[in-house]
C-alpha cells in the first residue's frame, strides 16, 4: 500500500557522481513523492528512484560503485520504500551473514524493549540481577547503563576479547567478563569492550526471566516478519547468547531492523521499542560524543561521513557491516561485505580509516537526489595515523579462557565453568554455519527460504 504526500522533507547534504556535482546549496523544491508502508510480508514495498526524488541513472552509478568495493549487498530506502539495490543483491539477500558488532545494537533494542516493559532498570547495578556470589562487589556495582554506553571500566583488548568466540572455545563469556580487571571506575571512561556486551546480554536474560533469544524472537523479530529459521545467533559453551557479535542474519532481514529504526521504533500500528528509549539510545553519552546505547551517533563518527546530518546514527560491524539511519532525509542504507576502505597508510591506516568508503558512496548517493542541498564535500582526505594496532590486543584476556593469569575467573576454564558441563566447540552452530556465513541446503541451516 502506498500513499502520495507532497513536499520533500528537509535534507542537508549534497554530493555527486563524476560530472554531476552541484556548485552550491540548492533549496529542495516541492514535489509529490511516494511513501511506502512497512510490512511483515516477505517482500518489502518498493518504489522507483524517481518516485522518491532520485535520478535513476545517478543512483545506479552510486550503487555500481559499491560493487567495486567488496559490498556484497546494498539496499537504499527512502520514505520506507526500497529504491536501490547493489549488483550482487539477488545472490546475497537471503544468505545469513555475520554482521559482527551490528549485533551490539540489536542487543540494545532488546534491552530497550525490556526497559519499556519495566523489567530492566538502566540505572540499577547489575548486582540486582546477578545470582548471589557471582562476581565481586566492584564488578557487581557496574550499572546496566554502564554496559550500554561501554563505560564499565573493564580492561579491553578488542581482538583478543573476540577471538575466543570466533574459534569458539569460550566457556561462559559473561562470567569471563566478571574476571577482567578494571582500568577505570565504572561510568567514567569509554572503552570499546566485547566482553562488556556479553555481560549485558546475560543481565538482560536474568532480568526478563527467560532465554534471551526467546524474548528477542517474540518481542522484536516476530513482529517484523523475521522468522526464527532466518538467522543464527551464536551462544557460548554455557548456552548464553553472545552480545558483542555473531548474529548471522540475511541482509533482507537486517533491512527490517533499519526500517524499524527509521520509523522511531514503530512497525505499522505497533510500537516495538519506545521512542523514549531510542531517543536516549541516540544521544551521545557523557564519555563519548560519538556513542549512545550501543549505537554510533552523529556525523563524522566512525563510518558516518562528516557532511551528512547531525542526527544520523549507525549500527556498525567489523568489515563494514553497516546500517545508516538518516532521519532528516527519511533515508536508510544497509550494506554488508568484506571491508572496502582504501588507505595509503598500510594496516594502521585501514584500522583508522573507517569512513573512506561511506564518504565516497554518500557523495554519489546524494548527488543522485533530484535537489542536492549542499555543495560537493570533495574527495575523502585521509588523516595522519593516530592509533597503535597493539592497543587491540591483550594476551591476558585470551589466557583467562584457559584459567590462566590474573584475568581468569576462579573455577572457569575451557574444561568447565562454575561446575557446569560445557558444550563442545562448534556444537551450537547448525549445519552450514561457520563463523562468517551460513550456506547450504540442510533444512536446519538459517536463511530465508
Amino acid at each position: 500500500m502506498r500513499r502520495i504526500l507532497g513536499w520533500i522533507s528537509g535534507m542537508t547534504v549534497a554530493v555527486s557522481v563524476a560530472g554531476a556535482l552541484t556548485a552550491g546549496p540548492v533549496r529542495a523544491q516541492p514535489v509529490d513523492e511516494t511513501h511506502c508502508a512497512v510490512t511483515s510480508d516477505r517482500q518489502l514495498e518498493r518504489a522507483t528512484p524517481a518516485e522518491v526524488g532520485f535520478d535513476t541513472d545517478r543512483l545506479a552509478a552510486a550503487l555500481a560503485f559499491t560493487g567495486q568495493r567488496n559490498r556484497l549487498n546494498v539496499q537504499v530506502f527512502r520514505h520506507n520504500c526500497l529504491v536501490g539495490e547493489g549488483p550482487n543483491n539477488a545472490e546475497t539477500g537471503n544468505v545469513a551473514w555475520n554482521v559482527w558488532s551490528v549485533t551490539k545494537s540489536v542487543v540494545s533494542l532488546v534491552a530497550g524493549i525490556a526497559w519499556d516493559r519495566g523489567e530492566l532498570d538502566l540505572s540499577a547495578p547489575i548486582d540486582r540481577y546477578l545470582p548471589p556470589g557471582l562476581g565481586d562487589a566492584r564488578h557487581r556495582s557496574i550499572t546496566v547503563r554502564d554496559l550500554l554506553t561501554e563505560t564499565s571500566g573493564l580492561r579491553t583488548g578488542a581482538l583478543t576479547e573476540g577471538l575466543t568466540a570466533v574459534v569458539p572455545i569460550d566457556p561462559n563469556s559473561a562470567v569471563q567478563a566478571l574476571g577482567v580487571p578494571f582500568d577505570s571506575p565504572p561510568g567514567t571512561e569509554f572503552t570499546y569492550s566485547q566482553r562488556n556486551v556479553d555481560l549485558l546480554t546475560y543481565v538482560v536474560e536474568l532480568a526478563i526471566g527467560e532465554p534471551f533469544q526467546n524474548f528477542a524472537q517474540r518481542e522484536l523479530f516476530d513482529p517484523l516478519g523475521i522468522a526464527r529459521g532466518d538467522y543464527y545467533w551464536a551462544r557460548d559453551r554455557s548456552e548464553h547468547t553472545y552480545g558483542y557479535a555473531h548474529l548471522l542474519i540475511p541482509p533482507n532481514d537486517l533491512a527490517r531492523l533499519a526500517l524499524l529504526l527509521g520509523n522511531d521504533g514503530r512497525w505499522g500500528t505497533r510500537q516495538i521499542v519506545s521512542s523514549d528509549y531510542l531517543r536516549m539510545a541516540r544521544q551521545p553519552s557523557a564519555t563519548n560524543p560519538c556513542y549512545g546505547y550501543l549505537f554510533w551517533v552523529g556525523a563524522g563518527c566512525v563510518e558516518i561521513p562528516a557532511f551528512i546530518p547531525r542526527d544520523s546514527y549507525l549500527m556498525s560491524g567489523l568489515g563494514l557491516q553497516n546500517v545508516f539511519v538518516i532521519p532528516e532525509w527519511d533515508l536508510e542504507v544497509v550494506w554488508t561485505g568484506v571491508f572496502g576502505n582504501h588507505s595509503a597508510r598500510g594496516l594502521a591506516g585501514l584500522l583508522q580509516t573507517t569512513d573512506e568508503l561511506s564518504w565516497e558512496f554518500f557523495r554519489r548517493l546524494v548527488a543522485a537526489m533530484a535537489h542536492p542541498p549542499v555543495s560537493d564535500p570533495g574527495p575523502y582526505v585521509e588523516q595522519p595515523i593516530q592509533i597503535d594496532p597493539r592497543d587491540y590486543i591483550d594476551p591476558e584476556i585470551a589466557e583467562a579462557v584457559f584459567g590462566i593469569g590474573p584475568d581468569a575467573y576462579p573455577g572457569c576454564n575451557v574444561l568447565s565453568c562454575l561446575k557446569t558441563p560445557l558444550a563442545a566447540p562448534f556444537s551450537d552452530a547448525p549445519p552450514g554455519c561457520f563463523i562468517a556465513v551460513c550456506l547450504g541446503t540442510d533444512p536446519r541451516t538459517p536463511g530465508i527460504r
